[in-house]
């Protein structure tokens, strides 16, 4: 069964990157253009993982990544952070989940991205 991952990312150009890095792998995308929209999703998805935008209009990433945290029935669903922002500017967000993955724009590759998820996603399994 494939996994589901929701990629939470406001800029439809990131949509289709992420849909063609993950062409021909065995997940399932589901796509949310802000935070809000991301809640309802969460609630009819139930996604394996959630990649998740900082910079977004309504509810901006690390709100979503707060209140996403503070749900206990999502609050173990693993989280990459995919920014154009440093990682250094939300190191805080680390001590709420130890686990969080921060990936800086710049540096994004479809090997490192595939390799991240593949990761997270045997730690839910």
């Amino acid at each position: 069964m494939a996994k589901k991952i929701l990629i939470v990312e406001d800029e439809q150009t990131f949509h289709d990157l992420y849909n063609a890095i993950f062409e021909g792998t065995d997940y399932d995308l589901v796509f949310a253009y802000d935070g809000d929209e991301a809640l309802m999703k969460l609630e009819q998805t139930r996604p394996d993982l959630i990649m998740l935008d900082i910079l977004m209009d309504m509810v901006t990433g690390d709100t979503f990544f707060l209140h996403l945290k503070g749900m206990p029935e999502f609050e173990n669903i693993p989280v990459i952070i995919i920014s154009a922002f440093s990682e250094k500017e939300y190191k805080s967000l680390k001590k709420i989940d130890p686990n969080l993955v921060f990936i800086e724009k710049p540096h994004l590759t479809r090997e490192k991205l595939i390799e991240e998820v593949d990761r997270k996603i045997k730690t839910v399994r």
